[in-house]
């Protein structure tokens, strides 16, 4: 059997469906410790080693994030699973940043939906290495293709929960690192945004930003930055194991986005810029895929385009491989990804930056820029 002898701590509130899920997990060869609440969760946490963890996340007392995020500091090594109802899209947005690999929506109609994200979520998190360290398995989906097609159809109908989701994704307009800042404004026309940023710490020595823009330009753009985000997570969370560097290596990451993007089957496509510095050495890695989105090099009031080739954006079948380019960041210079609009590349000369906005009478896009200390 698929689960014969994993160990899976159950918390869930829901004494009937807890038990459901608990006797199929246990048919399918899994051991099962069950919990009812987040803090009886902590509990046994702290007390026993698991394979994974299956969480609801709306419960009384200590709520499914928050006792994730505990469980992150006890032992981030062990891969979770969301489960949520419909009404609380936002929080599994924050419980994709802290990395979990997969969720689930209530009701649950199949329960071998539950067995396949549990064998995928522990392929991705414990895929064993041989001595060169390369994977002995071909890596699974991170998110299966029947959750994926039932929530992008939920935020399509809805718009005030994609624009709900969507802003959970996005970060403050100034994030502030110990050797570098990042600044951005976006401006939307419509309650979602086409475009998307994010940055994040990768180790102590590289630090990663990208810029993305969907296509089509609906609401399924904020099913494309929850896409998009849960992939970049699953590979740092690997890095942070010692199992991956595909994170700070922009050839690969876009490689590995594609594949995920095509075989999601969920017809996205997406041009992104995608930048990793190491921080010790200011080098800078370049890669795009897509020809919708700009990279600078800016010296105070100077902005000098970066010569990228086009190439197809992500989530095409035809795709071949990134635009790359490598250089070293000089003292007083700024790395930017922007909208080739002559309005946004003003308001980044201006230092002008609001995080995300709608503003209708500019055009949507913007920029997002990365100043060493």
């Amino acid at each position: 059997m698929a689960l014969t002898d994993v160990e899976i701590l159950f918390v869930e509130d829901d004494p009937i469906f807890r038990h459901v899920v608990a006797d199929f997990l246990q048919q399918q060869g899994a051991r099962v410790q069950q919990a009812c609440d987040g803090n009886e969760g902590i509990t046994l946490f702290s007390h026993a080693i698991f394979d994974i963890v299956i969480a609801d996340l709306s419960m009384p007392g200590l709520d499914g994030l928050s006792m994730l995020k505990q469980m992150q500091v006890i032992n981030p090594a062990i891969p979770a699973i969301v489960i949520s109802g419909n009404d609380v899209m936002s929080d599994v947005v924050d419980a994709l940043r802290l990395g979990a690999s997969d969720y689930l929506i209530k009701p649950i109609a199949d329960l071998f939906i539950i067995e396949q994200a549990i064998v995928q979520a522990m392929h991705s998190a414990a895929t064993p290495m041989n001595a060169s360290g390369q994977s002995h398995l071909q890596e699974m989906n991170d998110l299966s293709y029947q959750e994926l097609t039932d929530n992008l159809y939920l935020l399509e109908q809805n718009s005030h929960a994609a624009k709900s989701v969507q802003q959970q994704l996005f970060p403050a307009s100034h994030i502030y690192y110990p050797k570098a800042d990042i600044n951005y404004s976006l401006f939307k026309n419509n309650d979602v945004s086409a475009y998307f940023i994010d940055s994040t710490m990768v180790g102590d020595h590289h630090l990663v930003m990208y810029m993305a823009h969907f296509s089509p330009e609906d609401n399924s753009a904020a099913f494309g930055c929850v896409l998009l985000r849960s992939f970049i997570n699953q590979k740092l969370k690997l890095f942070r194991n010692g199992l991956s560097n595909t994170l700070i290596e922009p050839n690969s990451m876009l490689s590995y986005l594609n594949d995920r993007m095509v075989k999601s089957g969920l017809h996205i496509s997406t041009d992104i810029i995608y930048v990793c510095i190491d921080l010790t050495r200011y080098l800078l890695s370049i890669g795009q895929s897509g020809k919708g989105l700009r990279c600078y090099l800016r010296n105070g009031n100077n902005l000098m385009p970066l010569a990228l080739p086009e190439s197809a954006p992500l989530g095409s079948a035809h795709w071949s491989k990134p635009s790359m380019q490598i250089r070293t960041l000089l003292r007083d210079e700024q790395i930017c990804i922007g909208t080739n609009y002559y309005e946004h590349k003003q308001k980044l000369l201006e230092d002008h930056y609001t995080g995300l906005v709608y503003q209708s009478d500019i055009k949507a896009g913007g920029f997002i820029q990365l100043a060493c200390k």
